[in-house]
C-alpha cells in the first residue's frame, strides 16, 4: 500500500484543525477523538484523511424548522 499523502505533525494537524497544539495532546491524554498514528516510540502524525472524517463528525446540523425562524 502506498501512501500518497504526507503525515501531519502535532503543529501542522492543529493548525489545520484551527485548535492548539495542547487540544491534540489533551485529546490523545484522554483517549483520542481525532485518529493519529504513532510512529516510533515518542513521534506522533496525523493523516489529512482521517483529519477530515473528524472534522465532517463534527458537523452540527441545525433544525430545518427553527433555521430562520428568528427572521419572521
Amino acid at each position: 500500500m502506498a501512501m500518497t499523502h504526507p503525515l501531519l505533525t502535532t503543529k501542522d494537524a492543529a493548525k489545520y484543525l484551527g485548535v492548539s497544539k495542547a487540544f491534540l495532546e489533551r485529546d490523545r491524554w484522554k483517549g483520542a477523538q481525532v485518529p493519529f498514528i504513532k510512529v516510533g516510540s515518542r513521534a506522533v502524525r496525523y493523516r489529512l484523511a482521517d483529519l477530515e472524517a473528524y472534522l465532517e463528525s463534527r458537523l452540527q446540523r441545525p433544525e430545518s424548522d427553527g433555521l430562520l425562524s428568528w427572521i419572521k
